[in-house]
């Protein structure tokens, strides 16, 4: 075993689910606790972690219904994705001073299985290996990780896109939906329309990634906004809200258009149960469907997603934003954030 353990400390930090939030969650219904950090076993790393990831599916997490993803425990440490540094190792193939990308944070140190850990870097996409300041490890967690496989899979296996689809995205400064909007149009959209939640986010879509269209769905009903921006209506909506942004969707839609169920982020905290849209006939006249995924699902997709996205980050084509808050102690506030739609592009901690 290679390490560094005699240099650490010799608790970290971590944050526990207390109790189940009703509605939207509360500061009381976690703590920060201290844990003791132990040195890795047989077939173990342990990381420093750098970077944490707070995403909007974590809420579903913390509820006991049933789910795609098992509920975080009450009183032990939740998880999430981070990005760190390998100060211990006690498995071949990974060494002291490695960068890996794993599933253990809200944490400041984590003791993870191998077989769970990627290594990251310039050198694990050799599309940008002569350019490695285009690679910060943060965007493991973003642009090249999940978030961006998530936004690849959804636009181009679910919606089966296609050259010259007209494609509307809700959510679209958040970290998945910017990068759907930006990937239609690489990939050849004939208009791209994006809804957010302020007029900075509508600026940023237009101006930054190349949208052809935006609208701040607090300035009015979506349905008519979307009408304005989308004329002659969509052939793929890419819902991250749900809500009056998925039936006003469904009115837009063209004959044999797509609808990808990303998230539903406007029904996550509600403690009643929603209805649904109220025209969901209009999918039998404009013969449309509508099909939810889980990225799980589409791991597959990983080493063309990387090619393919890898490069248009290096050409400069594909634009990204990281709104980065700073400190373990921070990593709630961030959560919290991330619900209320504060953050533009993806919400990243930094340890």
């Amino acid at each position: 075993m290679t390490d560094t353990t005699a240099q650490l400390p010799a608790v970290s930090r971590e944050w526990h689910l207390v109790s189940r939030p009703v509605g939207w969650p509360k500061p009381e219904d976690f703590a920060l606790v201290e844990a003791e950090i132990r040195r890795p076993g047989e077939g173990e790393v342990l990381v420093r972690n750098k970077y944490l990831s707070v995403d909007p599916y974590m809420r579903g997490r913390m509820s006991a219904a049933k789910s795609y993803a098992a509920p975080f425990e009450l009183g032990k440490v939740m998880q999430g994705g981070a990005v760190g540094e390998v100060v211990a190792s006690n498995a071949e193939g990974i060494e002291v001073g490695d960068h890996v990308l794993h599933f253990l944070g809200w944490r400041e140190y984590a003791v993870v299985d191998a077989k769970q850990a990627v290594k990251v870097g310039p050198a694990d996409v050799p599309s940008l290996k002569a350019d490695p300041e285009a690679v910060p490890l943060s965007t493991y967690l973003g642009v090249l990780g999940m978030t961006g496989l998530t936004a690849y899979a959804g636009l181009v296996r679910i919606a089966s896109f296609k050259e010259g689809d007209s494609v509307f995205v809700s959510g679209a400064a958040g970290a998945v939906g910017s990068q759907v909007g930006q990937i239609a149009k690489l990939k050849g959209a004939s208009r791209v329309i994006g809804s957010a939640g302020s007029d900075e986010k509508v600026k940023l879509l237009v101006e930054e990634y190349g949208f052809d269209a935006a609208f701040n769905y607090k300035n009015g009903p979506v349905g008519e906004q979307l009408r304005e921006a989308a004329p002659d209506g969509v052939d793929v909506y890419f819902d991250n809200v749900g809500g009056d942004h998925l039936e006003a969707a469904i009115g837009s839609l063209n004959r044999d258009g797509r609808i990808a169920v990303c998230g539903m982020i406007s029904v996550y905290n509600s403690t009643e149960p929603v209805p649904g849209p109220k025209n969901l006939a209009r999918l039998i006249q404009t013969r449309g469907r509508i099909q939810g995924f889980l990225v799980g699902d589409h791991y597959d997709l990983q080493p063309q997603f990387v090619q393919e996205v890898g490069a248009w980050i290096r050409s400069g084509e594909l634009q990204y934003r990281e709104t980065v808050v700073e400190g373990i102690e921070n990593n709630l506030e961030a959560f919290f954030g991330v619900l209320r739609g504060d953050n533009i592009g993806k919400m990243i901690v930094k340890l």
